[in-house]
């Protein structure tokens, strides 16, 4: 029998420890704040559920891609989360379904996937976001844009920049002015994705009639304008998307960079008409996304709503969370009512359990020496 070495985790599974995890708890305290303030309220699904009720509202990911265990009451599979959204729209479609709309809910907790990816070696993160359930107007996806921006900012994020898509242009386009047989339709989108101009063409005039959308992809006011071109030259059949984009990008601020890509569907496979990534300058790949997508209620009719991801891993381990907390050492025979007012002002404390213990080996930058701290 193998003996796996004592403290030796899972691949793509690690601890977290000092400060770092303290620094995880205070930066997702703070997204969660920023989010209250503007009315969501905190739900906790749990780490598993049954494999079949799991997977039912997972509809980017296939049963054999989560991690699943055999529960020993019920018997049954159980599977982790690998995410945490479709476990809120199953709370909206049911414990929370006679709720008045729209119904603004957030969350935060680690999800687990069995396989991870290159970029992000990690098969456990953290996950946290909130969705508005019962609407995805336009003004609904100015409120969730605005309020991930706000959330990312109150943790000290800078050097934003929000990629915006549609995810289901393509779709929409081939059923009406720009038609598309049932394969091609996945040829075009294959080709889009990887904005081979020359593939695309090469599959026929109804492929090439979408090459204007790669040049449609980069900064967003030039992006807009050449998009708005191509609604013109397809009767205006995607002038309210493009007007919806407009409002959307409106009232964000000038130091946040919008960039468009409108047929990104990579990460964007259950949204609808409106999608976006969330990038941060320094960081390799996106740290969240969202968008519109749809509930399947229980009465099997689907319920508009809107909502953003965060996976704030790479900030934590880039430092971000807050600069610890001011650490006390309290020496044997120090005043007890003195060391709980010094907490009361913020300071954490560690006292002495023995003579000869060193506070500063314990990471703390002061003493208390009689009625106040001094710096060691």
């Amino acid at each position: 029998m193998t003996t796996i070495p004592p403290g030796l985790l899972p691949e793509g599974l690690s601890d977290r420890l000092p400060p770092q995890a303290e620094a995880s708890a205070r930066l997702v305290r703070r997204v969660l704040d920023t989010v209250a303030t503007h009315g969501y309220e905190r739900v906790m699904p749990p780490l598993a559920e049954f494999e079949d009720t799991l997977t039912q509202r997972l509809t980017s990911m296939r049963a054999q891609d989560l991690v699943r265990v055999v529960d020993p009451v019920s018997q049954r599979t159980l599977a982790f989360r690998p995410d945490m959204t479709a476990q809120v729209g199953r709370i909206a479609a049911t414990r929370l379904a006679a709720a008045p709309r729209p119904l603004r809910l957030s969350y935060a907790g680690p999800v687990i996937r069995q396989k991870a990816s290159q970029l992000r070696p990690e098969r456990e993160k953290m996950q946290l976001g909130a969705e508005l359930i019962g609407s995805d107007s336009v003004p609904a996806a100015v409120e969730i844009v605005n309020i991930a921006i706000e959330a990312l900012q109150a943790a000290g994020v800078t050097g934003i920049t929000i990629d915006f898509t549609l995810p289901d242009l393509v779709d929409m386009l081939a059923a009406g002015p720009l038609p598309l047989g049932g394969a091609q339709v996945e040829a075009v989108r294959a080709e889009l994705d990887a904005k081979d101009a020359g593939a695309l063409a090469a599959h026929g005039p109804a492929a090439a009639a979408y090459l204007p959308l790669i040049e449609a992809t980069g900064p967003f006011h030039a992006a807009m304008e050449r998009l708005e071109a191509f609604s013109a030259r397809v009767g205006g059949a995607i002038d309210s998307r493009i007007a919806g984009l407009r409002a959307i990008a409106k009232p964000i601020g000038w130091d946040i960079t919008l960039t468009l890509d409108p047929t990104e569907r990579h990460g964007f496979e259950f949204q609808t008409w409106f999608g976006f990534s969330i990038f941060a300058e320094g960081f390799v790949g996106e740290i969240g996304r969202g968008g519109s997508y749809a509930i399947a209620r229980a009465d099997g009719a689907d319920e508009p709503a809107m909502g953003f991801s965060l996976y704030p891993d790479p900030l934590i381990d880039a430092g971000f969370g807050g600069d610890s907390p001011k650490r006390l050492f309290l020496p044997l025979g120090h005043d007890p009512a003195r060391a709980a007012e010094l907490r009361g002002e913020g300071w954490h404390t560690i006292a002495a359990l023995s003579e000869g213990e060193d506070g500063s080996a314990q990471r703390c930058s002061h003493w208390l020496d009689g009625a106040g701290p001094r710096a060691y």
